[in-house]
């Protein structure tokens, strides 16, 4: 278990006011990291900030809407001064909005662009600033994407969203190397969950049946379910734990790697 004990270590999570961000951010403060949840609702984050102090943790707020890059900027210059530093940076935040292609709609598309890709791209430049050597915490570190199945599988209904994934990925292998080669200490990991039925989850598979794809979002689930070797749909505590995993010292010589949490559906 020890590999897995992140006591001393400072976390923001993006988009952890629910669902899985959420669930992550609990993860990681019961591994012993204090946590910082960014994100845009900030009511709903601070009612998941006094959850986690509630069960112990040091847990803080910090306003975060990831496509801006000054909100990135000051939300880890904020995490910094209320942690006392900064380890692990985790970027969940993500959208996803249903649509065939020959439906799509540009201001959707460009929204999940902006969200998925910019946010994240932009959480592992301030993240990178943050921890490398010189920097406002200084100690490396690591960064957690967070991709999908989808990044991996050819799912009808979501082909901006499952580029938007792929794209995580790529940012991921890059990010690691540049890490590496310039000596900033960081490791960058990104991790595929499979379909869990959190409030995304589930509207997904209420969209995909309303475009007529699926007689109804309960066939929906049981197509994800027959695609996946484990029978199931996944557990927002299977996500999180995954990325306890590679934020911890238990993973202290992997960087640049996907790690799919999919009960075996994106294989």
């Amino acid at each position: 278990m020890s590999g897995y004990d992140l006591t001393g270590r400072r976390a923001l999570v993006t988009g952890g006011a629910r669902g899985l961000g959420a669930g992550m951010a609990d993860a990681l403060a019961r591994a012993g990291a204090a946590v910082a949840i960014g994100d845009v609702q900030e009511d709903l984050g601070k009612e998941t900030v006094e959850a986690l102090r509630a069960g112990g943790a040091v847990a803080e707020f910090v306003p975060l809407d990831v496509t801006d890059d000054a909100r990135w900027e000051q939300a880890v210059t904020d995490t910094v001064a209320a942690l006392g530093g900064l380890d692990i940076v985790v970027n969940n935040a993500g959208i996803e909005v249903t649509s065939l292609l020959v439906d799509l709609n540009p201001d959707d598309a460009r929204r999940m662009l902006e969200v998925n890709v910019l946010g994240t791209a932009l959480g592992i430049k301030h993240a990178f600033r943050a921890m490398r050597p010189g920097g406002a915490a200084g100690r490396g570190g690591a960064i957690v994407n967070i991709a999908s199945v989808a990044a991996t599988i050819a799912f009808p209904g979501i082909g901006v969203y499952s580029a938007s994934k792929s794209a995580i990925d790529r940012l991921t292998r890059v990010a690691a190397m540049e890490s590496g080669k310039l000596g900033y200490g960081v490791r960058v990991n990104c991790v595929y969950p499979g379909l869990v039925p959190t409030e995304m989850g589930t509207g997904l598979a209420n969209d995909v049946a309303e475009i007529g794809l699926f007689p109804s979002a309960e066939a929906a689930v049981g197509a994800v379910v027959d695609l996946t070797p484990q029978g199931r749909l996944g557990e927002v505590s299977d996500m999180a734990d995954a990325v306890v995993f590679l934020a911890s010292d238990a993973a202290r010589f992997i960087t640049g790697a996907g790690l799919a949490v999919d009960g075996g559906m994106g294989m």
